[in-house]
């Protein structure tokens, strides 16, 4: 394999102009809109009939990782993502911060509340990691993450 990096992530939406401001006030900037349509050949490449869609492809200033964000006009589907981090497939995207009081207190200002009290993760020789999680507007669950001394998370 020539695997060199992750270009990005896809989050499906119910409105994009809501999704958009939200994740616009966790740092995100929109690069580009997404072609509303697409050619046959690429609709066939992802599994799906040509379809339409209205998104964009956000980046947090310096990162290179991307947040493809769509919301389905043709087809679409309302259902929440999933219930509980157990399911399979993606779960979360984590972010890392570099001020994580100071984060969570700004989410709190706009009613944006942590699924559970924020926790310490412990590392045998690394060290301790603060987490939250909390929902985007549709329920993506999104984790804030404190890496202590900005070293990168694996789990």
């Amino acid at each position: 394999m020539n695997v060199t990096g992750m270009v990005h992530v896809n989050v499906n939406c119910s409105d994009f102009d809501a999704s958009l401001a939200f994740y616009r006030r966790l740092g995100f900037e929109l690069l580009a809109m997404v072609p509303e349509t697409n050619t046959a050949e690429v609709a066939a490449a992802v599994g799906m009939e040509p379809y339409r869609v209205r998104g964009g492809i956000l980046r947090l200033p310096g990162e290179s990782t991307l947040i493809d964000l769509l919301q389905w006009v043709n087809p679409s589907d309302d259902e929440a993502p999933y219930p509980h981090l157990y399911h399979l497939g993606l779960a979360r995207i984590a972010l890392r911060t570099e001020d994580f009081d100071a984060d969570l207190a700004e989410l709190a200002e706009h009613g944006i509340m942590p699924i559970g009290e924020p926790a310490e993760v412990v590392w045998a020789g690394q060290p301790t990691t603060r987490i939250a999680c909390f929902h985007d507007p549709d329920g993506t669950v999104l984790e804030l993450v404190d890496l202590g001394s900005g070293q990168a998370a694996s789990r």
